[in-house]
């Protein structure tokens, strides 16, 4: 998961709108780039040394592949500053002034929640549940730790901390509880939303637009595919 981009301070309604945190998936655009790479590279080679229909089918597949896989791996953002949040999902972008969210909810997906119940998911958030179960790990360690600052190794040692330095089960009970990074970046969105939700430059209406620069080259390849694969 990505390392959001450092925060400006709230704006006034005159002045400069502030700069966009950006949140995306590591995994996932580096998986897209891999497919991508593997597609174009089979497409082309289909293309140069094709024959008859192979060629136009190997184009068609392309024109629904490769914006297909961008849509889903690439594309996805989520974008949040003092006045609103982007959703750039596959197919739409999605623009809620903070003061028309209603809720987030974390489930087996991360979603946002707006004014009427209209919910929308944050792609470029996945919920990783591997990454839930390792950060419950090291949280019961962690307490584990901190309870055990102050036990007999710390008696014997002439109250040295469990790990040989005094302290230590304080220090790690100071750091707070160990969560995933998709729920730490939920987090940080609560908080935002909490901070600017009554915000005079928060306001406004929720707009959706598709994503028609994704949405139409897939309908028109696909549909030459259908076409081809069927006279063929």
């Amino acid at each position: 998961m990505s390392t959001p981009e450092p925060q400006s301070s709230s704006p006034q309604p005159s002045g400069p709108v502030s700069k966009d945190r950006v949140y995306r998936s590591p995994a996932g655009i580096s998986g897209g780039v891999l497919v991508l790479a593997l597609a174009l590279w089979l497409g082309i080679d289909a293309l140069v040394s094709g024959e008859g229909d192979t060629r136009w089918k190997a184009l068609a597949a392309l024109v629904f592949l490769v914006p297909l896989v961008a849509a889903y791996t690439v594309r996805p953002a989520v974008f949040a500053n003092d006045d609103r949040l982007r959703v750039r999902n596959p197919f739409r972008v999605i623009v809620l002034p903070w003061a028309r969210v209603e809720s987030f909810r974390s489930g087996y997906t991360n979603e946002v929640f707006a004014e009427g119940g209209a919910k929308y998911q944050l792609w470029s958030i996945p919920v990783s549940l591997r990454g839930r179960k390792r950060a419950a790990r090291r949280e019961d360690r962690r307490v584990a730790g901190a309870a055990g600052g102050g036990g007999r190794r710390g008696s014997v040692l002439g109250g040295v901390g469990q790990f040989g330095s005094r302290g230590a089960g304080a220090g790690a009970a100071a750091e707070g509880p160990v969560r995933a990074e998709a729920d730490k970046i939920m987090d940080e969105l609560r908080e935002l939303w909490e901070a600017r939700k009554d915000a005079e430059g928060s306001r406004g209406d929720v707009t959706v637009r598709w994503a028609y620069e994704i949405v139409v080259p897939v309908v028109a390849g696909a549909v030459a595919l259908g076409v081809l694969f069927g006279v063929g």
